[in-house]
């Protein structure tokens, strides 16, 4: 895929479309299903489904808002958030996902990524990896579990070579520190992945400008660019985004 693209995020929470910053204070931005039949004739590439508390609650997936939202999506959709087995992606799958984001369940069970990717193809396993800057570690990134809640020890970007070596078809990194701050992606993070894997990167956390969205992608050498409030509160139009690009030499899908 030669183009670069662009991916609104539907964080889910009971049900709801939401978004906070850090990963916390939370608020209500309405129905993933609208929101997703919207993105699709704005001229979105994909779009990614994270049910973001699942894990920390130890539960599965919501699957009737993800059902939803399939129905409403006319492009590839993704889902994460308490995926633990192979069963719960066959069900997705079988529902209409066009793929999976496996984050907790990946680090406490490495096999689970090979096993998925044995079974469903690598095009359809994301490896999402949610860090927080950690100087102690290598690469100054930490991996975190469970929504962001609990350290690993584990550096990020290790564990991105590691799951490639799995079976990952690609790999979404999320900053904690910059979810939501609209401060821009952090770069140093996403270029340490993206420059140890030849997999698509997705940066991920803390788009607030279109310049940001360039950055990711000739700083940080993402291969596509996750968005969610500059997305979900109006402030650019995909097609702004895309023309952003376009109009400096990104290849983007117009």
């Amino acid at each position: 895929m030669d183009y670069r693209r662009i991916i609104p995020c539907l964080d889910v929470k009971n049900g709801r479309l939401v978004k906070g910053i850090n990963f916390v204070q939370l608020k209500d931005v309405g129905d993933p299903a609208e929101n997703a039949a919207v993105y699709s004739q704005a001229g979105a590439d994909e779009l990614v489904f994270l049910d973001i508390t699942a894990t920390i609650e130890k539960r599965k997936t919501l699957l009737d808002a993800v059902k939803r939202t399939v129905e409403r999506a006319t492009i590839p959709l993704t889902v994460g958030g308490g995926i633990t087995d192979c069963k719960a992606i066959e069900e997705l799958i079988n529902m209409g996902a066009s793929g999976v984001s496996i984050n907790t369940a990946a680090v406490k069970n490495p096999d689970f990524v090979k096993q998925a990717a044995n079974e469903f193809g690598s095009e359809k396993i994301t490896v999402a990896i949610d860090t927080n800057s950690n100087p102690e570690l290598p690469s100054g990134f930490e991996v975190m579990v469970a929504g962001g809640t609990a350290a690993t020890g584990i550096d990020a970007v290790e564990w991105a070579k590691k799951a490639q070596g799995l079976g990952a078809g690609q790999i979404l990194p999320t900053s904690m520190d910059a979810d939501g701050t609209l401060a821009g992606y952090d770069i140093p993070m996403t270029r340490a992945i993206a420059d140890a894997v030849s997999l698509p990167v997705v940066a991920s956390g803390g788009a607030g400008t279109l310049e940001h969205l360039y950055e990711a992608i000739t700083e940080a050498h993402a291969d596509a660019v996750l968005v969610a409030s500059i997305a979900h509160f109006g402030t650019f139009t995909i097609r702004q985004m895309k023309e952003y690009l376009a109009e400096r030499n990104i290849p983007v899908s117009l």
